[in-house]
């Protein structure tokens, strides 16, 4: 039997650049609210995959995609608040 060990370079060969960037960093902290209200809805959703929702799972699932739809909107604006910006120091 041959050990994969000695090819461990050639199937993933390792690199320095594994490690998220700062800008991939800061993209990530800036969508985070977007993030945490993607995972309560999928959360909310998964709850009542195997059953019938009852009106407070209802109720749950619809507060939680109004959230996302707030943090996408409040991304949407931030991001062309940002953009206008910059474009007016240019």
């Amino acid at each position: 039997m041959k050990s994969i060990a000695a090819l461990q370079n050639l199937v993933t060969p390792w690199s320095d650049g594994l490690e998220p960037s700062d800008a991939e960093l800061n993209a990530i902290e800036f969508e985070l609210p977007l993030i945490l209200a993607e995972v309560n809805l999928l959360d909310a959703e998964i709850t009542v995959l195997d059953r019938r929702p009852s009106e407070v799972d209802a109720r749950r699932i619809r507060r939680a995609a109004n959230r996302v739809l707030t943090a996408r909107r409040d991304l949407t604006n931030q991001a062309v608040a940002a953009a206008s910006m910059a474009g007016d120091a240019a």
